[in-house]
């Protein structure tokens, strides 16, 4: 991963307990909608009426503001947008027990650290690691291995681990709304995608299931790749070189590479997300910027302009000026998670 998600781990790494749970899991499954109302966990009022509002006239082929069907493109980071990622990223959790799984198989890890630190649940020395041991944590965890197999090991850490908070498995912990507003976005001709900061590889493994999104619609920093074929069998092995960091200004570029057109319709929740915003709003026709504002501390977790992850200041200052729908999770959402809010 890129240099950013180190430093982020120096700050959050406190707030991770280091325990997987074991009872079977279960992939977040999506809303049946009424014909009614297409987003029932929204709360009435503006950020709701906006987005029904939107929808509604750039599919209406007499509205001034109509989209044709291969322009409707709408881009969601993924971290904070579509599920949590407090105290640490769920990817970084994955990655620490990724490190315990292998131990077995690397002895010398007892006494070599930060794998020792890791091991022992030490977090003091694995803080004291700094940048460099971390950086070896993440090469270690996310390569060595083809691509098949990292995508195996990502799924079944899926069916154990839980999140050390809310007891929660991750992939309960994707936002029910934002589930609703995809399905209701693919309802009306838009095809959705998601461009984060996480590794792509690590995403490709779950979010077709939680998310209705193919693998192919995935955009997000990479790694590198080394191509093998050893007795009649071809596979992609992973290297622990970082190719594309797809975070912040990077982002626009992702979106370029992979999709080829500006994006009418964008949702992200912190800084690492405004130039995404900024990018398609700032384009001619109609557009929309969303930012989901983490104002929930009793459901989910409050936070925005200060804290170790997640941090939102530019886009709260700069929201009214680029008209980007800020989304109150406490104030507009009824329900956050889909198997029942935490506590």
């Amino acid at each position: 991963m890129g240099k950013y998600i180190f430093l982020i781990v120096c700050f959050g790494i406190l707030w991770l307990s280091f325990s997987c749970g074991q009872p079977q899991n279960v992939l977040a499954s999506h809303p049946e909608n009424g014909l009614d109302d297409p987003l029932p966990s929204w709360k009435e009022g503006k950020a709701k009426e906006a987005v029904l509002d939107f929808v509604r006239n750039t599919t209406d082929s007499s509205h001034t503001d109509f989209v044709k069907p291969p322009d409707r493109i709408a881009c969601f980071d993924n971290d904070g947008t579509l599920w949590s990622e407090q105290p640490i990223y769920f990817q970084l959790a994955f990655a620490l027990d990724e490190i315990k799984r292998k131990a077995p198989q690397h002895p010398e890890w007892k006494t070599q650290q930060p794998f020792q630190a890791v091991l022992e649940d030490d977090h003091s020395s694995l803080m004291a690691s700094g940048e460099k041991g971390l950086a070896n944590l993440m090469s270690e965890s996310h390569s060595g291995m083809t691509a098949a197999e990292y995508d195996a090991s990502v799924k079944a850490w899926l069916v154990t681990a839980t999140h050390p908070v809310t007891g929660k498995k991750y992939n309960e912990m994707v936002f029910q709304p934002m589930l609703e507003l995809l399905e209701f976005l693919r309802s009306n001709g838009y095809k959705t995608f998601i461009v984060s900061g996480g590794g792509i590889d690590f995403m490709r493994a779950w979010v077709e299931e939680a998310y209705d999104i193919p693998p192919y619609q995935v955009v997000g920093s990479m790694g590198g790749y080394e191509y093998r074929f050893s007795e009649g069998e071809a596979s992609l092995q992973k290297l622990p070189e970082m190719v594309f960091n797809d975070d912040k200004a990077a982002k626009p570029i992702g979106i370029h590479r992979a999709i080829g057109k500006i994006p009418v319709f964008a949702a992200g929740n912190s800084d690492g997300d405004f130039e995404m915003l900024q990018y398609t709003t700032t384009a001619s026709g109609p557009r929309f910027g969303m930012l989901i504002h983490h104002t929930d501390s009793i459901r989910e977790f409050g936070y925005d302009r200060k804290g170790h992850i997640g941090v939102l200041n530019k886009g709260l200052d700069s929201a009214a000026f680029y008209n980007w729908q800020v989304v109150d999770m406490a104030k507009d959402w009824k329900q956050i998670f889909p198997n029942g809010d935490f506590p």
